[in-house]
């Protein structure tokens, strides 16, 4: 059984969240940098059985896209690319730093800690995957 990974992609920085092989919990891995992020993925899904991976699709509330969109879209078909083997799915992500932020109050996380963007990047990837997972697996 493979494990499933969350990309929260971001200009600067991407969260990434993994499920354990079993798909029931998603967990934070780590936030690196956007410009590294395919050196990482090689490398990881190289050691571990990768079932599929999902990507947040940023989109305004309307519906229409962002000033990231056009980014995440090219990273998907670099995803592709790289991994054709390994099924790539965007989901919606509106609302995700939003949400990463509140969960972040609400666990009581120091204010220091709060401000670090890389801790908000790789909640939201969690955040995300574990949805994915509460809505799409069974």
């Amino acid at each position: 059984m493979g494990r499933i990974i969350a990309l929260d992609y971001g200009k600067k920085r991407t969260g990434i969240a993994v499920t354990d092989p079993l798909k029931i919990i998603a967990n934070g891995l780590v936030t690196i940098e956007t410009e590294k992020l395919f050196d990482f993925l090689n490398d990881y899904v190289s050691k571990e059985s990768v079932e599929k991976i999902i990507i947040g699709n940023p989109l305004n509330l309307d519906g229409s896209p962002t000033d990231i969109t056009a980014a995440v879209h090219h990273c998907i078909r670099r995803l592709k690319n790289n991994f054709p083997a390994v099924p790539i799915v965007s989901v919606d992500e509106r609302y995700s730093s939003k949400m990463a932020s509140r969960a972040m109050v609400e666990m009581g996380m120091k204010k220091k800690d709060r401000r670090e963007k890389s801790n908000i990047d790789l909640i939201a990837a969690t955040m995300m995957l574990q949805d994915y997972l509460a809505n799409n697996i069974l």
